[in-house]
């Protein structure tokens, strides 16, 4: 296929129809001016070819195509080209019966947006069928051999060794060895991904899901076995059951005989209790006939109770009234001891500051000084300077002239002013001869004063020596009175006892003893509503043994509080077994009998003798699987030694929180009695009681209320025992009194010690404040200051007079300077009053600074005084109340005394009445108690003789119960009538010496069958099986899979070999033909491909020159030109190793001369034979040896093409000089 006929319509600079006709079969030039659109020439063909790199056409977007984008009014680029298709050998499939192809492109634009058009011989077409088109006759334009612009020259040259192997490998077209190993790598790959997958799916699924099934039919087995030994272990059970029935039957047939002779013997015994408790009411009416006419009722116990009564109150009252004084006195001293400590406090505040008042006086009268001074100072410069500037003092009147005339201000006349008025330097000199005259006065007056006070002051020393033992003594006193106070200070501090202790141990005992009475009081109240639990019982001979009496079964019976909702039916499940007192053996029950201390008829409950009723093991699982039932002894607590005790009582019984599971246990399976919360009675006979629920607390709440206050009260003495162990020693003091622990007791007479001590030490201050040797003391103190005053006076006032003669000197200095220098003078001294005047702004800051410090610390120092005025009298006033204090408690502790003599005197009394009525009250106490105990078995006899015949139809129908059991046992399982004569026999199969054991192992091996239900499946066999060939199959797949991975792997093997060879082969065809085309278009010399050094073929190809006899080291060691030369002849090799019908080549010769040029086009006509080249070239060597040349001009905006023939070497055309037409 070469291009016969080229028309461009609306394409970049082409916008009109441009038909470009007469192609040379082989070798057409392009060429013009830059801008004419030569380049757009081969940017169509390009373009028809299916290019889809859109800036490989130098443009940004496809809008760029259209000749100005559109905005000339053509919106549309077109593009045909006309093939000729004559070489039908070379002719694409399906085509080889049209002689012209016509191929069309075009690009619309439309709304701001592009379109794309193909058209094949003049009919719509597909993009990629034309791009198959070109593919199969080997014109693949987005991967183009047979296009080569002028960058690609550039690129040759810049390759390494692995890209020019590249371009070999395209030209021999090993390229599809490489696909064919890509593809065979990508095989492997998915068949690495199933060798990975078939190997989690063994590791993840199948291997795990064979051990499970494995161990599922480990399990499986290990289940049948277990399901063996529960049928054998239920067999046991199930004989056990029918042999318990079987004795149960007999027993309730011996009980129902019992039961007639037992009413027999209750009537009996009611007839013989009325008798007795007739006579005992008689008795008791009696002896309370004789107390009454013994107290001669007129209430006098009462009263003498009421008597003793209110004297413990008073005696009570009076205690803690004086308790209250103690504690108030206690705290008074203790307030006291604090004042004093805050006033000592106070007077080292007020000497402290009495002494910086004093320094701040001081220094404020010394810069008060100082300010007078400068003021003056600056006043006298001030006037000075006036007088010099006006001739008047400020202190004169003002001069006047009289004609008229002007003032006379020359300095004659302002030294007259200043000597008339005294102003001036003549003035201020007489001021300071004045000032040092005064301060020479000063002098004198200070020095008298001097003398007077140091006489004084050696008076006073004097008088002082001789009292100074005094002093001395009263110093010594008060250092050792102070060093007691602080020993005794410290020992109390260490004693390891403190005030805060004493109070809080004072508050934790009352609050102790209140709880602990509080908690009795209740105890008590509690106990009283348990008369019936009573048991008072004494040792009947000695070395009884008092343990062997657990006590009345209420009071054993622990109940949590989550269960004392189930009281009310506990109580009704044990009735009067409540009140049976539990013993050791029948010994300590014969024992308590024979005592003949009981006052009521009790019944025993002998632990070694009774035998509770168990029921049978099918009973209690059926019982314990209904919800909301519970067996009576789990609800309650008790100590493990009456266990037997409580099954006793309890039983079998079953407390049900409705009726509904009452029903479940008593008239189901189960067949047990039942309570409910409400107290309504299930028995398996069919007999219902109840209908009420108690409103009462019961016993056993009672019971619970009780031992918990016991609890209580055990607590609270325990900790009222480790207070007192701290409070109080173990001796008792007089009358039993207990005395307080030693640390306490150190603590009180240390405290004592220290106040005491404090207070002579006040006493002792006091005194030495007041003494005549203080005073003395006081005056040598003030004496001393005034001398030190003095003395300071007297050299203040020698410094003034040397400051005034010096001054005095300075201004006769100035007087003389200002005659020879007035204005110099004036502007000094106009200076000096400046720098004065703003020292003087700055001292007045500073004055007035002291004058405020000094009225803060005279206020300071004022309100110390008040305080310490404040806290004296506060002291002596609490010293007052201590002392009133102190009378009352004396008072308070006689008044107690007496009441306490009193309140004996009347406990006596009242003791001596109470043991005269006492034979009488016990004489009483003791017939009620029988009375009640008669009136108690009357009752509890009654109930007998009623609950008899219910007990009895209770016997029976637990005998039919029974029987039904054996019966209904001996339809469910046959072999029991025929083995029931081997029940129980010792060492048989039905050995029930182990029973328990029995239950227990097959519990367990339930339970276990329970855990085990999931995994004891019969279809895991069949399971297994399926896996296992699952197994099977996976890993026959995982060798397929492997050993296809091995083929793969010689397949690249052999694909690598045949590339090598296929490279070999074209690499020798390459080399020779570049070796020769460069030879021709560089004569006398030559060029090769060669590995690198030490290096393969694989490795990649150099290229190597030799110019004339030197093979050159590198291509940079060539010419601009003859590197262009290189890489166009390894370019040309390429193309004719394999040629394409039509090469196109954009400006390939820019850098070669016009010899090489020529040599170009000639190697074009000679090698390539058959293709068509289209070139583009601005070189007249290249484009003259071209058969046509084509010529771009661009005229009005627009590019023209004109065609001339150089040469012909084809018959397709007639005529050479053939031009391009526009339409």
């Amino acid at each position: 296929m070469r291009i016969e006929e080229l028309i461009i319509d609306g394409f970049k600079s082409y916008p009109v129809r441009t038909q470009i006709t007469g192609w040379d079969a082989s070798f057409n030039a392009i060429t013009g001016l830059n801008g004419s659109g030569k380049s757009n020439i081969l940017d169509a063909i390009c373009f028809v070819l299916g290019i889809t790199n859109i800036s490989q056409l130098r443009c940004q977007n496809q809008q760029d195509l259209v000749y100005k984008r559109g905005q000339a009014g053509v919106t549309k680029a077109s593009v045909t080209i006309v093939f000729d298709n004559s070489d039908k050998d070379k002719s694409p499939e399906g085509f080889k019966d049209t002689d012209q192809i016509t191929v069309t492109r075009q690009v619309i634009i439309a709304h701001s947006s592009t379109t794309n058009k193909w058209l094949l011989n003049g009919r719509k077409s597909e993009q990629k069928t034309i791009l198959s088109l070109f593919q199969s006759v080997q014109l693949n334009i987005n991967n183009p051999n047979f296009v080569i612009m002028q960058g690609r020259i550039t690129k040759v040259l810049n390759m390494k060794p692995p890209e020019i192997l590249g371009m070999v490998e395209e030209a021999a077209g090993t390229r599809m060895f490489e696909e064919k190993k890509a593809k065979a790598l990508k095989e492997m790959g998915k068949k690495d991904k199933r060798v990975q997958t078939i190997r989690e799916q063994l590791n993840d699924e199948i291997e795990p899901k064979l051990d499970r099934l494995r161990q599922e039919k480990k399990n499986y087995i290990q289940y049948s076995n277990l399901q063996a030994d529960l049928e054998r272990l239920a067999r046991i059970l199930q004989a056990h059951d029918y042999h318990t029935a079987e004795r149960r039957y007999d027993e309730k047939e011996v009980e129902i005989a019992q039961k007639g002779q037992e009413e027999m013997q209750l009537k009996r015994d009611l007839a013989a209790l009325e008798k007795e408790l007739k006579e005992k009411e008689q008795e008791h009416q009696s002896t309370i006939e004789k107390r009454d006419q013994e107290m001669g009722r007129n209430g006098k116990l009462s009263t003498m109770q009421n008597q003793v009564d209110a004297l413990g109150k008073e005696v009570v009252k009076a205690r803690t009234q004086a308790e209250i004084k103690e504690n108030s006195i206690t705290s008074e001293n203790k307030k006291v001891a604090e004042l004093e400590e805050e006033l000592r406090s106070l007077q080292g505040n007020l000497k402290e500051k009495v002494a910086k008042e004093a320094q701040l006086k001081e220094s404020h009268t010394e810069i008060e000084n100082e300010h007078k001074a400068a003021q003056a100072k600056l006043s006298s410069a001030e006037e000075l300077l006036q007088t010099l500037l006006t001739g008047l003092s400020s202190n004169a009147k003002t001069a006047t002239v009289t004609g008229g005339g002007k003032q006379d201000f020359s300095h004659s006349s302002r030294l007259i002013a200043h000597q008339d008025n005294q102003g001036g330097y003549l003035g201020q000199i007489a001021d300071a001869k004045s000032c040092a005259t005064a301060a020479a006065a000063d002098e004198q007056q200070s020095q008298v004063k001097l003398d007077m006070a140091q006489k004084e002051l050696a008076t006073l020393e004097k008088r002082f020596k001789e009292v100074k033992n005094e002093v001395n003594d009263n110093a010594a006193r008060l250092e050792r009175l102070r060093g007691e106070a602080d020993a005794v200070r410290t020992q109390l501090e260490r004693c390891g006892w403190n005030q805060e202790q004493e109070e809080q141990g004072t508050q934790a005992l009352e609050n102790l003893k209140h709880q602990i009475r509080l908690v009795g009081n209740g105890r008590e109240a509690v106990r009283r509503t348990l008369g019936r639990l009573d048991f008072d019982f004494r040792p009947p001979k000695p070395n009884f043994d008092m343990s062997a009496i657990k006590g009345p079964v209420a009071s054993l019976i622990r109940v949590s509080e989550e269960n004392l909702d189930k009281t009310t039916a506990l109580e009704i499940a044990a009735g009067g077994r409540l009140f049976n007192i539990v013993v050791k053996d029948e010994v300590t029950g014969k024992d308590i009998l024979d005592s003949k201390q009981m006052q009521k008829h009790i019944t025993i409950i002998p632990l070694n003798r009774i035998s509770p009723f168990q029921p049978a093991a099918d009973q209690t699982r059926t019982a314990d699987s209904v919800k909301g039932a519970t067996r009576a002894l789990q609800l309650i607590g008790y100590p493990a030694e009456v266990k037997r005790a409580m099954e006793y009582v309890f039983g079998a019984i079953y407390i049900c929180e409705d009726t509904k599971s009452a029903n479940q246990v008593t008239f189901g399976g189960a067949k047990l009695k039942s309570v409910t919360i409400d107290g309504d009675v299930y028995d398996p006979s069919g007999l219902l009681t109840g209908g009420a629920k108690p409103t009462s607390n019961g016993i056993l709440v009672g019971v619970q209320q009780l031992a918990t206050a016991e609890n209580k009260m055990k607590a609270l003495q325990q900790q009222l025992a480790k207070v007192e162990e701290n409070w109080y020693s173990d001796a008792a003091g007089n009358a039993g009194e207990r005395r307080p622990s030693k640390v306490r007791m150190r603590w009180q007479g240390l405290r004592q010690q220290l106040e005491i001590k404090e207070h002579e030490l006040s006493l002792l201050e006091k005194q030495v404040e007041g003494s005549n040797a203080a005073q003395i003391w006081s005056e040598i103190e003030r004496r001393t200051q005034e001398v030190a005053s003095i003395t300071k006076a007297i050299v203040a006032a020698q410094t003034q007079q040397k400051e005034a003669q010096t001054e005095c000197q300075r201004l006769e200095k100035d007087m003389k300077e200002f005659k020879n220098n007035k204005d110099g003078k004036i502007e000094e001294l106009k200076a000096s009053i400046k720098t004065q005047t703003a020292a003087l702004q700055k001292h007045d800051v500073i004055l007035k600074t002291r004058n405020r410090d000094m009225k803060t610390s005279t206020l300071e120092r004022e309100q110390i005084e008040e305080d310490i005025t404040k806290q004296e009298g506060a002291i002596e006033e609490e010293r007052s109340n201590i002392d009133k204090l102190g009378k009352e408690l004396h008072d308070l502790n006689s008044k107690v005394r007496a009441k306490e003599a009193e309140q004996a005197a009347a406990d006596l009394k009242l003791k001596e009445e109470r043991a005269n009525l006492t034979k009488y009250d016990d004489r009483i106490h003791a017939i009620e108690q029988s009375i009640t105990g008669i009136k108690k078995d009357i009752t509890d006899n009654h109930t007998a003789l009623e609950q008899n015949p219910r007990d009895i139809a209770q016997l029976k129908k637990e005998r039919v119960a029974a029987r039904n059991m054996m019966t209904q046992l001996e339809r469910q399982h046959e072999w029991i009538p025929d083995l029931r004569d081997t029940f129980g026999k010792e060492g048989g199969e039905f050995d029930f010496s182990n029973i328990g054991q029995v239950i227990d192992r097959a519990t367990r091996l339930e339970e276990q069958k329970k855990g085990m239900k999931r995994k004891g499946d019969p279809k895991v066999m069949t399971m297994l099986e399926t896996v296992e060939k699952r197994e099977t199959e996976c890993k026959k797949n995982l060798r397929t899979v492997l050993s296809d991975k091995e083929k793969i792997e010689e397949t690249i093997e052999q694909l690598d070999q045949h590339k090598r060879e296929a490279l070999q082969t074209t690499w020798t065809k390459v080399n020779k033909d570049f070796g020769d085309i460069f030879a021709e278009l560089l004569p006398g010399n030559f060029a090769k491909l060669q590995p690198p050094e030490g290096k393969d073929l694989m490795d990649g190809l150099e290229i190597k020159v030799q110019l004339g006899s030197v093979w050159k080291q590198s291509l940079t060691e060539l010419s601009g030109g003859q590197r262009s030369l290189i890489a166009l002849s390894l370019i040309m090799s390429l193309l004719q190793f394999k040629p394409a019908p039509m090469y196109i080549l954009d400006e390939i010769d820019a850098a070669l001369d016009l010899q090489h040029t020529q040599n170009i086009g000639q190697l074009f006509r000679t090698r390539f034979k058959g293709s068509q080249f289209i070139v583009v070239s601005l070189k007249e060597g290249l484009f003259t040896n071209a058969n046509v040349l084509f010529r771009a001009k661009f005229r009005d905006g627009t590019s023209l093409v004109e065609r001339t023939a150089q040469r012909s070497t084809s018959s397709l055309y007639d005529k050479d000089d053939r031009r391009a037409r526009r339409d």
